[in-house]
């Protein structure tokens, strides 16, 4: 049995990847897996899906909603008022189109380190990035590696994030937003400037063997939208005169405040007070700021924030779904038999607990969602053995941040197909790098220094 345990749990992570590339629902996908783990694992099937999988979809969706809703109307906030753009506008005029790799990812990068939602930096950013690569000419199927890059694979996992991914440790370990010292600093950085050449020398690569800028051949309704309007000088042969909409822009001081702000309180509250509760009230506040100081470019106050609870209800449901086929596969013996060698690997302690997270939210394809698994079986194992909670919240972020990015992970998939139209095939490759391979291996350097230092 726990060899057939074995192969289900293998069989339902390649389903649940599979299916998800074939660009089935991730909620089906989730259900679908979750009926095969449970039947090769031996489990009751009514157990499965009625207690835990719905378990693990409830507990998740209760202890994140609000992070999730504030952050999304965060998000929509700084995209209707322009605030984003107007960020990304500066990071192009300072940085030129020569350096269109960097302005894109930096644009990504602040607004994703300020608190804005990963998905609505992904809108905002892309008909910059599109105007930065057509004037460089660089390669269109580097874009979703671009942005990738910039909003999760150094932003998320650095201390001092507001990021889901740098709070849920808090909840476990019971530290700060900060935890980790300087390594955490020396990582992310590492990360950030490794990443940063590498995806240069990919591009130049590909431009030395003739790539060219070109709009993919089927691109995706944002894609064909932002290409017919506020993209079409750019893409004209013959320069044009900057958008009349770029004057009316909000000032970037002034834009730059709310996402300040959101930094500033987060850690400075979380040192008094429960760290998802800071991130709460600096959310409040850095909405709040932002409607305040740009209300003369928010010209509907209630649309957007409608419009963020519903892109925050989808993004929670496609993560509490792939939690709750994790809940589920939690409680197969094959599961269990992974946990038990983690526990004892040989090496450090920190070696167990990155390898066991990074497993999981690989499994689950979700960052947090893997998080919320992992850290409520390991977290406990790993306190009692005395490893300081300060070096377990770093690891665990970092490790967070490996091989969840697989190509099944939701947000790869919208980078990918929805904001730029481009394919897996074309697309996904630097990508695997810049997000699975670098960070991964960057993970397992973090675990050494801390055993060191």
């Amino acid at each position: 049995m726990d060899a057939i345990g074995t192969i289900g749990l293998i069989v339902s992570l390649a389903l649940l990847i599979y299916l998800t590339m074939k660009g089935i629902n991730i909620i089906i996908a989730a259900l679908i897996s979750s009926i095969v783990v449970a039947l090769t694992g031996g489990l009751s099937l009514q157990t499965a899906m009625m207690e835990n999988y719905m378990n693990g979809f409830t507990d998740y969706f209760a202890s994140w909603f609000l992070v999730f809703l504030l952050g999304a109307i965060f998000g929509k906030i700084m995209q209707e008022t322009k605030s984003a753009e107007s960020i990304a506008n500066w990071i192009k005029n300072t940085l030129g189109a020569k350096r269109a790799i960097f302005a894109v990812v930096a644009a990504a990068a602040i607004m994703t380190y300020g608190g804005v939602s990963l998905f609505v930096v992904g809108f905002a950013v892309y008909p910059i990035a599109v105007s930065l690569f057509k004037a460089a000419n660089l390669p269109h199927r580097f874009i979703p590696a671009a942005l990738v890059f910039g909003s999760i694979s150094f932003t998320m996992t650095a201390p001092g994030s507001p990021e889901i991914q740098n709070i849920i440790p808090t909840e476990h370990f019971n530290t700060t937003p900060a935890a980790g010292g300087l390594i955490g600093v020396l990582c992310a950085l590492l990360i950030m400037v490794v990443g940063g050449l590498w995806l240069s020398r990919m591009v130049r690569k590909a431009v030395e063997n003739g790539e060219e800028f070109s709009l993919p051949d089927n691109p995706s309704t944002l894609a064909k939208k932002e290409t017919s309007a506020s993209l079409a000088a750019e893409l004209q042969e013959e320069p044009e005169p900057e958008p009349t909409y770029q004057k009316s822009l909000p000032n970037v001081v002034v834009s730059f405040l709310p996402l300040a702000t959101v930094i500033i309180l987060l850690n400075v509250l979380s040192s008094f007070m429960n760290p998802t509760a800071a991130l709460l009230l600096a959310l409040g506040s850095g909405i709040g700021l932002a409607c305040v100081m740009m209300y003369n470019f928010l010209e509907k106050f209630w649309e957007p924030l409608a419009s963020g609870t519903q892109n925050a209800l989808v993004a929670l449901a496609n993560t509490c779904a792939v939690v709750g086929f994790g809940s589920v596969a939690s409680q197969t013996a094959a599961f269990q038999g992974v946990v038990d060698g983690l526990v004892n690997i040989p090496g450090p302690p920190l070696l167990g607990l990155a390898i066991g997270v990074t497993l999981i939210c690989g499994i689950t394809g979700s960052a947090s969602g893997g998080l919320g698994i992992a850290l409520p079986i390991l977290a406990p194992i790993y306190l009692a053995q005395g490893v300081n909670p300060a070096e377990m919240h770093r690891i665990s972020t970092l490790a967070s941040g490996g091989i969840d990015s697989l190509p099944h992970n939701g947000y790869v998939v919208t980078t990918i197909r929805v904001i730029s139209g481009e394919t897996h095939k074309r697309a996904y490759k630097p990508i695997f790098f810049l997000s699975v391979v670098l960070p991964t291996v960057v993970m397992f350097l973090a675990v050494l220094l801390y055993a060191i230092f």
